[in-house]
């Protein structure tokens, strides 16, 4: 990044808990100003501009980061990673288009969180499909929507149902449940060695950061949409529907269902979907590239 001396933040390394609080200082910036900021930087390489718009959301990093704590890596480390990705956002934000940086930057702190735990990982290499990445990162969510909270092996249906919702092998469950298995992080771990301050303390927001995130995640979730319902543009009527029967409902139709409401075999409905998949994230792709979501 030009200028990317000028535009490095404070890190978390001297101390998480004294770190957490020096962010809280930074104000938050309204519209106007965020879009007059923004353009400073894009026309003029103006660092300050910068800066402040890395400052205003160092909490935003911050609290998503947390989200990540349970994967055995420091958490100064995550938000320094996160950082990292604010900083790119920062460097490629186009408040044109009519986003909110902090929506804008979600997606890459979250890329960069992602890609540095996937790195740390030595189990799950860079070179994991994409379906098995969406496993590591969305298991704990799918055994919590089940009630799964043991660290033990998953019940046999347990594993078919999330197995069937992310896409994946009942094998990869399995074998992905087993890595993740361990005591996570405590809620009540003390931040300092003297005991006073604990996780759970710095998960309670204020105001203002609480109505950021959750605007920011609705705007984003969206977008998200936006990119779906342009994605499934390009798919025929049968692939639309074997699709959004199998990926996009909570209770997925079964193959035998749509193989006979179709008249064809299991495999072929398997087939289908498959390849009614990989043409909806191409096309996704595309479209996240097409307004600047993504890099290629």
């Amino acid at each position: 990044m030009a200028n990317a001396s000028a535009l490095s933040v404070m890190s978390p390394d001297g101390g998480l808990s004294r770190y957490l609080t020096e962010i809280r200082k930074f104000p938050m910036l309204a519209k106007d100003e965020e879009f007059m900021l923004a353009q400073r930087w894009k026309e003029h390489q103006d660092s300050q501009a910068a800066h402040r718009m890395v400052t205003s959301h160092l909490r935003l990093v911050a609290k998503i980061a947390m989200g990540y704590r349970g994967y055995g890596l420091p958490i100064g480390e995550v938000i320094s990673e996160g950082n990292v990705g604010l900083m790119q956002a920062v460097k490629k934000f186009e408040p044109e288009k009519g986003f909110r940086l902090a929506t804008y930057a979600m997606w890459w702190i979250r890329a960069s969180i992602q890609e540095y735990i996937l790195r740390s990982w030595s189990l799950v290499k860079m070179g994991t499909t994409a379906a098995q990445k969406k496993l590591f990162f969305n298991l704990r969510k799918a055994k919590a929507e089940i009630s799964a909270f043991g660290e033990g092996d998953l019940r046999p249906e347990q594993v078919s149902h999330i197995a069937t919702k992310l896409g994946v092998l009942n094998e990869e469950v399995i074998s992905m449940n087993r890595r993740l298995s361990g005591p996570d992080a405590s809620l009540n771990a003390p931040l300092r060695t003297d005991g006073e301050s604990e996780w759970q303390d710095w998960l309670a927001d204020d105001d203002q950061v609480s109505q950021e995130t959750a605007f920011a995640e609705s705007e984003e979730k969206s977008v998200r949409m936006s990119l779906l319902e342009e994605a499934m543009s390009e798919l025929s009527d049968r692939e639309r529907h074997i699709l959004t029967e199998r990926r996009l409902k909570d209770d997925p139709t079964t193959l035998e269902e749509l193989a006979s409401e179709y008249g064809v075999s299991r495999e072929r409905v398997r087939q289908i979907e498959v390849r009614a998949f990989e043409k909806l994230q191409k096309a996704m792709k595309a479209a996240a590239l097409e307004q600047n979501l993504v890099e290629a």
